[in-house]
């Protein structure tokens, strides 16, 4: 193989590996901000400044992690979320919510929309940072667990190895982060967990920053993992001022 063969092959595998981010952001100023800090960082990084340019950035080429804005011009963020989480192809794609709505609710709103994080304008660049390399990790970790463990309670199934859990055998449609909870919660099968364990096991986050994820987007989550599971969502107990459990009723394996 020619030297300037091998030299583009290497190039193309490296950018294959490198994350590519899509920011959805219609403030030129904040959009140019994350954009470079996400570039120092290593990221491929691109931008849209509305929803529709951000749907047909997706249709072109599936980043690996997008940042929106749910406040946009024409369709907003929501909508956006809405759309790619009704797509078989974006269900799981990972999404970081930039908003300027600061009230509980207005938050809450997001993550039940399908986000795994949110960030509240104004921001820190480099909690930006943080939690992009923590949401990415995390996928990473699903889709390269070690050992092909399988864990089960009742219908049950998680396949760590093959990142898929299923239900009484129908594939259940979970959300990276919706996944490691699951997987963080059968891991632990009967034994309670505090919200911060949570976050560090299933958000993968140090508990520095930890503190600065509200131990609300674990409630949010658990509702959301909750629903999924249907019927058995109810073995996912609270455990009122510290945490949850995943309980299995008597008699099931």
């Amino acid at each position: 193989m020619s030297t300037l063969a091998k030299d583009i092959m290497d190039s193309a595998a490296s950018s294959a590996a490198v994350p590519r981010v899509l920011v959805v952001e219609d403030e030129p100023d904040i959009a140019a901000l994350v954009a470079y800090q996400l570039t120092r960082e290593g990221f491929r990084v691109e931008t849209a400044g509305s929803g529709v340019e951000a749907l047909d950035a997706i249709g072109r080429e599936i980043p690996d992690l997008l940042i929106l804005d749910r406040m946009l011009p024409g369709l907003s963020g929501d909508q956006v979320l809405e759309q790619l989480k009704a797509e078989p192809a974006t269900a799981n794609l990972p999404v970081l919510v930039l908003t300027a709505k600061r009230d509980q609710e207005d938050r809450i709103e997001g993550l039940e929309l399908g986000a795994d994080d949110y960030l509240t304008k104004p921001f820190s660049p480099r909690e930006l940072v943080l939690r992009a390399h923590a949401i990415l990790r995390r996928v990473q970790d699903a889709s390269l667990a070690s050992g092909g463990r399988v864990l089960r309670a009742g219908p049950i199934r998680l396949d760590a190895e093959a990142n898929q859990a299923t239900l009484d055998g129908d594939e259940i449609n979970l959300t990276p982060t919706e996944f490691r909870l699951l997987q963080a919660l059968m891991e632990r099968r009967g034994r309670t967990q505090s919200r911060k364990q949570l976050l560090e096991k299933a958000w993968d986050v140090e508990s520095a920053v930890s503190g600065r994820i509200q131990t609300r987007t674990v409630d949010m989550h658990v509702r959301r993992l909750r629903t999924k599971l249907g019927e058995v969502g109810d073995w996912v107990q609270t455990i009122r001022g510290f945490g949850y459990r995943l309980k299995v009723p008597e008699g099931i394996e």
